[in-house]
């Protein structure tokens, strides 16, 4: 696809040079998906991908932190209970080192405590396993608007 002017048989002095049509142009939105469970990172990346979306998935909350994608991330999804760092704590985590990006925490292990712990620390949505695929897709809606 080109855009940025007119044809011109021609070419003269007047006609507009056409420009490639480049991703820069309209950059694709990446979703990062944080969980320990791979069927848990398998689902949401193909629905997210069918969806249009980019999508990353990361083991671990200390694997997404030395990703370059980092910088990249339009919207984090990660799973609240992990070995390791928990998705609460990679929430904080990225806050205190000034990364706005939003956050949809899941669990499969729900309590009123935790969720308003999440959302005071930012989070977007807070969402439990197994949640509805609508569910999913409206945060990250919200998340990316």
């Amino acid at each position: 696809m080109l855009i940025g002017g007119s044809l011109s048989k021609r070419g003269g002095a007047n006609a507009r040079t056409l420009l490639p049509l480049r991703k820069a142009a309209f950059p694709m939105l990446k979703i990062l998906v944080v969980d320990d469970d791979a069927s848990v990172r398998g689902a949401i990346d193909n629905l997210l991908s069918s969806h249009g979306y980019l999508v990353d998935t990361f083991v671990s909350a200390e694997a997404f932190l030395q990703s370059a994608d980092l910088q990249e991330a339009s919207c984090v999804i990660a799973d609240v209970q992990m070995p390791g760092m928990s998705g609460l704590d990679l929430l904080k985590h990225m806050r205190i080192h000034c990364h706005d990006v939003p956050f949809i925490l899941i669990t499969a292990f729900p309590n009123e405590g935790l969720r308003a712990r999440a959302l005071q620390a930012g989070a977007i949505c807070f969402l439990t396993k197994p949640f509805a695929v609508l569910d999913l897709i409206d945060c990250v809606k919200t998340a990316l608007s």
